[in-house]
């Protein structure tokens, strides 16, 4: 599986905390690793630097699963981290639900 993680000029960004992320990421996503191709992170600081607030991250997560159509998130957050954990947890949970999904529906299915 393979992790983009890109960001706009407003987001600090150092290689040290993106090798960070693409772990954390990782780790959290290792369930869906055989399934998943690749997983894009975009991080955007809606307010800009000069402002902050509750939401002012905001962190859009696509993961593209194998023979599938991609699978998208979009949080926000007060911080990158913050924002990382939130969309990484949705994205988790949300994968989970359509691997659930697929997994009844070939159980249902009679075989031939």
């Amino acid at each position: 599986m393979q992790i983009n993680i890109n960001s706009d000029s407003h987001i600090d960004v150092q290689s040290e905390s993106v090798e960070k992320w693409r772990d954390e990421i990782a780790e959290s996503l290792a369930r869906f690793g055989d399934w998943l191709t690749r997983v894009e992170v975009h991080l955007n600081d809606v307010n800009s630097q000069a402002k902050g607030g509750p939401d002012a991250i905001r962190c859009l997560m696509e993961a593209r699963p194998a023979g599938m159509s991609p699978v998208s998130i979009d949080v926000r957050a007060g911080t990158v981290e913050q924002a990382l954990a939130q969309g990484t947890s949705t994205l988790e949970r949300r994968l989970g639900t359509i691997v659930d999904k697929s997994r009844t529906e070939r159980r249902k299915r009679p075989e031939s």
